[in-house]
């Protein structure tokens, strides 16, 4: 499975915003992007203003969040585009909707881990459950109605548990349902695009594939 291997806090400062890769870190003083939100390089280093962006930036940058921040490649998330735009709707939201049908996404949505990475992680090492049954594709798209839970030796890992307990104090999303008892989520619906806690910018990325 391919995927990122540097250093992922040179993304956030690329792409001038936090990504919330590296889970609670990112909320402490040791977030690089808090000690240096300038872009990475010679000419970022300092904080040296940069030109003026083109559409095209626009495009590519809103790209290429929506990349980093799901953890996705290029090759696959053009596939993603090109699924949504052959699906009745509004392309940007279903590339959206998409995205957040991941099985990594969900796991890391119901709070069984601190980050995206962390999630896909368990879920390569054939940690999740998806209606009772061990699914190790981070990328498989979860369908509402489906539960999700880890395997039993996991419930009680302090890794988890620590997830777990920050996602009670900030709350989970309504289109997911947490059973604090069995320790089971479930996907309840495909979410609107006002229920999506994001900012990316979709429509550029439509605009951008369209050409």
């Amino acid at each position: 499975m391919a995927r990122y291997t540097g250093p992922v806090c040179r993304l956030c400062r690329r792409e001038g915003r936090k990504l919330h890769l590296k889970g609670d870190r990112c909320n402490s003083p040791k977030c690089a992007f808090t000690k240096k939100g300038y872009p990475p390089g010679e000419r970022g280093a300092g904080g040296q203003r940069q030109g003026k962006v083109s559409t095209y930036g626009l495009q590519l940058r809103a790209k290429e969040q929506a990349k980093r921040t799901y953890g996705v490649l290029e090759r696959q998330f053009r596939r993603y585009f090109q699924i949504a735009d052959r699906t009745p709707g509004i392309t940007g939201t279903v590339l959206l909707q998409l995205l957040e049908r991941r099985l990594d996404n969900i796991v890391y949505r119901l709070g069984l881990a601190s980050s995206r990475a962390g999630a896909r992680q368990l879920v390569t090492h054939g940690h999740v459950l998806v209606n009772g049954r061990r699914v190790d594709i981070a990328s498989s798209l979860v369908k509402a109605g489906e539960t999700i839970s880890l395997s039993p030796k996991l419930k009680e890992n302090p890794y988890v548990a620590s997830a777990q307990a920050y996602a009670d104090t900030v709350g989970r999303l309504e289109w997911l349902e947490w059973d604090s008892e069995t320790k089971q989520g479930r996907l309840l619906r495909i979410p609107d695009r006002d229920q999506i806690p994001s900012d990316l910018k979709e429509q550029l990325i439509v605009e951008l594939y369209s050409k």
